[in-house]
């Protein structure tokens, strides 16, 4: 999905008023034990009992791993006595699971443009077969062309046409960016004179009934009258079709496609994020003439992204796997434009004197484009077409070690990360069963430096003299982030109050927190997890065999159906003994 159109639902660094007076102030957390074992002693014909302190180990913090229960990270915590901000990656170090893309002396010119994976489709049994899950997320594929999917799986994107979309809901709101139509493979600079890395445009709105007459009035003029290229476009972006009720017919039919592919499944992590970011887990539109252009960039957080042109016109396409985001990234910055932030658009003789692969080609009516985690990537439509997008997080292990090393990239860069990353991994570990050693590990050991971060955070606030208040998390509640830096905010919230005669309240990270009032005055802490409810998911979070897996998946299943043929023979049951009674009444 398109960086410039996330936006994500309401602002989570608010808090309501509800609760806010009715909070149960903690002391200094869970009560203290001292272990005392008993110990039997024989003395001639008697027995007696001695108590005796059980001393209990306590390993070196810089020694914890994985392997160690919640119980023993806890301790080592407390014993730690760590002094300042404990700042330690999410990340599990010196492991990777990424490709090596290292090439000895430069790629000859012909392979600079590889050819691109595309999968013809004949039937649905190759919509839904495990091979092309595996070969859309190989991490050697940055980007896959799904041919014929809409044919296969005979889906009606007719109800995503301009005129379906019109009579669906007229007066949707379409942001809309007004751009210069040149070549896709060109991006000159404004004097004309020379092609550049920026690539600005101007942000207005309109609706879905005043952007169709544009789209058609556009179509229309082209039939008379041939404009030169550099004429003045309208490119219409990030209509949200997220509403169950107005876009039904839509959403349902989308239901058709494999699991994987879908805007909602439980193998994907977008999915227990436990509320809605616009445009990754839901759908959205785009609305499009010739010249229309996404600039180039990687999704939030490096997520994998469906695409499906509607048509009728084509789009073409260019990507470049995640192993080169970086070189690209310095392209930009000597270009004065912003990586994560600006709007660029590749200058390709650059890419290819930079000895970086570049992917090109066109996307037809009915073709969905899978783009695989963190690749870089922009569009150009050719022709007058509509497309619809969004997000999708499979849980292997390159998704989720890219996932992760962006929202710490974006916490360097002071940049938000749309999808609250240890929210999301708690959230997995809790309701996921994970196959992969790698994945598992990978998750287990955010898991292990979230447990860290809070308890050490904790004990430092409660030395300080500082009271924590309680405060559960309710259903559908949104993750948390700074209202100052926009870094996400976990379990430990700093709140302070943005107006007394409304009573609404703010979240802070404790950085900004301590930059507001380096005393922590009026602050409230608020804990939404007791540390022993973390404690338990971490405890309880391992790693499930394929066997037992598919086996238990099997039984659910089996146990389902088993309850729904009961549910149909006691219908069944029912309607004979009422067949009964009538003919019983006609006698």
């Amino acid at each position: 999905m398109k960086r410039e159109k996330k936006r994500n639902s309401e602002s989570s660094s608010s808090l309501g008023s509800t609760d806010f007076l009715k909070l149960k102030a903690l002391s200094d957390g869970p009560p203290k034990e001292l272990k005392i074992r008993l110990i039997k002693v024989e003395s001639g014909d008697r027995e007696t009992f001695i108590a005796s302190e059980v001393e209990e180990k306590r390993i070196p913090l810089d020694e914890i791993s994985i392997k160690n229960t919640a119980t023993e990270v806890i301790r080592s915590c407390k014993g730690a006595r760590v002094k300042g901000k404990f700042r330690e990656s999410y990340l599990l170090p010196a492991f990777s699971v990424k490709p090596n893309m290292t090439t000895e002396g430069p790629i000859p010119r012909e392979k600079l443009n590889p050819p691109t994976p595309s999968i013809y489709l004949e039937s649905k049994r190759d919509a839904f077969s495990p091979v092309l899950l595996q070969f859309c997320t190989d991490p050697k594929n940055p980007v896959t062309v799904i041919r014929g999917l809409a044919g296969s799986l005979r889906l009606n994107l007719g109800l995503f046409s301009t005129k379906s979309l019109v009579e669906a809901n007229a007066e949707q709101a379409v942001e809309v960016r007004t751009q210069v139509q040149q070549p896709a493979d060109e991006n000159w600079d404004p004097s004309g004179t020379g092609q550049t890395w920026p690539c600005e445009s101007s942000r207005s709105h309109t609706t879905i009934a005043k952007y169709a007459q544009y789209q058609a009035s556009s179509f229309q003029e082209s039939l008379t009258e041939q404009k030169p290229v550099g004429k003045i476009i309208k490119f219409g972006t990030n209509i949200d079709l997220s509403d169950p009720k107005r876009w039904k017919p839509q959403l349902q039919e989308l239901q058709k496609l494999p699991a994987f592919m879908r805007v909602a499944s439980s193998g994907n992590m977008l999915s227990h994020v436990g509320h809605t970011i616009l445009g990754m887990n839901t759908v959205q539109l785009y609305m499009k003439v010739p010249g229309s252009r996404t600039p180039g960039h990687q999704e939030n957080n490096n997520f994998c992204s469906v695409n499906i042109n509607i048509g009728p016109g084509d789009c073409e396409w260019f990507s470049v796997h995640e192993n080169y985001w970086q070189a690209i990234s310095d392209f930009c910055e000597k270009h004065g434009v912003d990586y994560l932030t600006g709007s660029w658009w590749p200058v390709l003789e650059d890419l290819y004197n930079a000895n970086i692969p570049v992917y090109r080609f066109i996307q037809r009516p009915g073709d969905l484009v899978w783009i695989n985690a963190g690749t870089v990537h922009w569009v150009q439509a050719v022709g007058w077409c509509n497309n619809i997008a969004w997000n999708v997080g499979p849980l292997n292990a390159y998704q989720y070690q890219l996932a992760l090393e962006r929202f710490e990239w974006n916490e360097v860069k002071k940049v938000k990360s749309i999808v609250p990353m240890i929210h999301v991994s708690w959230n997995v570990a809790r309701t996921v069963k994970i196959t992969d050693p790698d994945t598992y590990k990978m998750i287990k050991h955010c898991l292990l430096q979230s447990m860290k971060h809070i308890q050490i955070l904790r004990d430092q606030l409660v030395s300080e003299g500082k009271k924590l208040c309680y405060q559960s998390r309710v259903k559908d509640e949104p993750a948390y982030y700074c209202n100052e830096c926009d870094v996400e905010v976990f379990n430990l919230l700093f709140v302070t109050s943005e107006s007394s005669s409304r009573k609404t309240y703010v979240v802070h990270c404790e950085d900004c927190a301590r930059q507001r009032s380096p005393n922590m005055t009026n602050v409230v802490v608020l804990e939404q997890y007791r540390i022993e409810e973390l404690m338990n998911a971490y405890d309880s979070f391992s790693l499930v065999s394929t066997f037992l897996h598919l086996l238990s998946r099997f039984l659910f299943c089996r146990s389902k159906q088993l309850h729904f043929d009961l549910k149909l023979k006691k219908k069944k049951n029912k309607r004979i003994d009422t067949n009964r009674r009538h003919q019983f009444n006609d006698l």
